[in-house]
């Protein structure tokens, strides 16, 4: 153990614990409103997708029979002891590409953080008002961990923020929830790092089932597990960000040549928030291929009027960032030259199809296509040093009468330079869960999650959105 208490990790610390009395601008408030909204959205769309499946089925067999006790998992009346719950709502909100994100930081915080908040309150009778305030807690630290312990670190060592990120997020998102005092919540800090984890090969998966996992399931399980332990009496190192034989300032991490920086955690804490920084997904699709696929439904009545698929040539994807990973990707919606294909056969992106390994793999036509479609690196595009992360794109199709159209998509929708607004963030909500709920139900939940704030039981957003 440590000598005490470092700063960052008390200052940390403390204002996680006494974030159930913080003020919440009005701002926050909202987006964290609609970033509750968006993940249920998901929950609902995604309810009956293998990942989904098989973490329900996990978290049972794990649970056995825990009648009334346990939490719900979210979009069913299935029930499970809290930490297989979480696991199993969290990786149905992230059973596809559909659910928000961090741009800056890569992460995906909502299947996490609101699986976790959603299931205490249940659990503990918690008010709207508390949900909010420990989403709003837990969006901070997923976001701002990857950050300071450096993007560039975690990658170059093979480590996925995605699984990172969400482990602090659920935990502080728990601990607000708890009650954990300042001390309580530095115990906590040393649990999660010790179970801070995920690799990038998450690339490699092609069933998107792994990906849930790392992405959502992981985390979800690991920071709320982490916040338990403290809560019945866990105790671990002292002072675990500033201590300098500890994980936060490992080599990997404080390297003069990295791009770490522990300050981060703290600096304008309560006053600068993720939220405004936290991208929804307009499309069913990964987040870096949004701008392309936007591209590609932009040209279509363009296409159409020039004779439909059978009269284009070439497409051509001119893209900033991990361009290959989009051009070979073995998962569906991440996989650029499939989407395409799809998206001009059917004159529309499916949810679907979107998602469909089958088609991929055994649509000849679909193959057809697809091998007319080139992606390429876009130098021009690229952020300079410095500067946010952007996603932008360049499409290019060239007709088989010589004549080539062209657009370019600086951004989509959606992401935080150009955010949903409330009405956007209700219709694609709407256009999620009405197929699975209908429609007056959905916009039950619409109406119910416009007025959490004054929510005496939060838990009742788990039956509405249950099937």
């Amino acid at each position: 153990m440590g000598d005490g208490d470092g700063d960052l990790t008390s200052r940390l610390s403390a204002w996680i614990a006494t974030s159930p009395a913080m003020h919440l601008d009005d701002e926050v408030r909202e987006l964290a409103r609609r970033h509750v909204l968006d993940t249920l959205a998901s929950v609902v769309a995604c309810r009956d997708l293998e990942p989904a499946v098989l973490a329900r089925r996990y978290a049972v067999t794990q649970s056995g029979s825990v009648g009334t006790g346990g939490a719900t998992i979210l979009g069913t009346s299935e029930r499970a002891a809290p930490v297989d719950a979480v696991v199993a709502s969290a990786m149905t909100a992230h059973g596809a590409e559909i659910n928000d994100f961090i741009p800056s930081a890569f992460v995906q915080p909502g299947p996490s953080v609101v699986s976790v908040a959603l299931a205490l309150a249940e659990a503990r009778g918690l008010s709207g008002d508390a949900v909010l305030r420990a989403v709003a807690v837990g969006y901070e630290l997923a976001g701002r961990i990857p950050k300071a312990l450096g993007v560039g670190n975690l990658r170059r060592a093979g480590i996925a923020n995605h699984g990172v990120g969400p482990v602090f997020g659920a935990g502080a998102t728990a601990a607000s929830l708890i009650g954990l005092s300042t001390e309580q919540v530095g115990h906590l800090l040393t649990y999660c790092a010790q179970q801070a984890s995920g690799s990038w090969q998450w690339m490699l998966d092609v069933e998107h089932i792994e990906k849930s996992w790392v992405f959502a399931g992981m985390g979800a399980r690991n920071g709320l597990q982490a916040a338990l332990m403290v809560d019945v009496g866990f105790r671990g190192v002292r002072g675990v960000v500033d201590h300098p034989a500890a994980w936060f300032s490992s080599p990997l991490f404080t390297h003069p040549r990295g791009d770490g920086d522990l300050g981060r955690l703290v600096d304008g804490l309560g006053e600068r928030w993720e939220l405004p920084l936290t991208a929804y997904k307009r499309y069913p699709v990964g987040g870096p291929t949004q701008p392309a696929v936007e591209g590609i439904l932009r040209l279509l009545p363009e296409i159409a009027a020039a004779g439909g698929v059978d009269a284009v040539q070439a497409v051509q994807i001119a893209m900033p960032g991990r361009w290959e990973a989009f051009r070979d990707a073995e998962m569906p919606a991440l996989n650029l030259p499939y989407l395409t294909a799809i998206i001009l056969l059917d004159g529309r992106l499916d949810f679907v199809a979107a998602q469909s390994l089958e088609r991929m793999h055994g649509d000849a036509a679909v193959a057809g296509v697809a091998r007319r479609v080139e992606v390429v690196h876009a130098p021009d595009q690229e952020s300079g040093p410095g500067e946010e992360r952007t996603e932008s794109a360049t499409v290019t199709v060239t007709l088989a009468s010589a004549d080539r159209l062209e657009v370019h998509v600086p951004h989509v929708r959606g992401f935080p330079s150009h955010p949903m607004d409330r009405a956007e963030v209700e219709e694609k909500a709407l256009e999620l869960m009405g197929p699975h709920l209908g429609t007056e139900r959905s916009r039950a939940v619409i109406d119910a999650v416009r007025s959490l704030d004054d929510l005496a039981d939060a838990g009742e957003l788990v039956g509405l959105v249950a099937r």
